[in-house]
């Protein structure tokens, strides 16, 4: 089983904007440049990310893509489920053919798959976008300064 760039980026953006942002509106070409994505992938990815909730988006000089759910209430398997679809290790198997020999070793050996594809489905469930925050900090890795502007009249 391999993750899609696609899945990979998702994750990503969504730390990027957690870590980078808390949270707040991020513009596209800021997670772009920080996370090396292509900004016309990443708006592709945004939008999938939308349609499930995931993430929301504000208009305006301060808008870009923000988080609709706090970062702990973001499981990874939310945001893999939205970009990859359903996590599944194994074929289905076809409904109504005759039974043989082969076919009953098949539903067995997909039973395993499923069983493998439950666990797999959990280990992503388990962990959170604010976990992937708290990594960062235990790497000690910076966040930028905010930016504070001084207007003089």
């Amino acid at each position: 089983m391999k993750l899609s760039n696609k899945g990979r980026y998702a994750v990503r953006a969504l730390f990027d904007i957690a870590f980078y942002n808390e949270g707040r509106p991020t513009q596209v070409k800021d997670i772009a440049s920080r996370q090396g994505i292509p900004p016309r992938f990443l708006e592709q990815i945004f939008q999938d990310l939308k349609r499930a909730g995931i993430v929301g988006s504000k208009r305006g000089p301060q808008g870009g893509y923000l988080l609709a759910r706090e970062p702990g209430d973001i499981p990874l398997g939310d945001v893999i489920r939205a970009i990859e679809g359903p996590i599944i290790l194994g074929d289905r198997p076809a409904n109504g053919a005759k039974s043989s020999q082969a076919d009953d070793s098949r539903r067995v050996t997909e039973a395993v798959f499923e069983d493998l594809s439950a666990r797999v489905e959990a280990c992503f469930d388990a962990i959170t976008v604010k976990d992937i925050c708290g990594r960062a900090d235990a790497l000690s890795l910076r966040r930028p300064a905010a930016q504070r502007y001084v207007y003089v009249i």
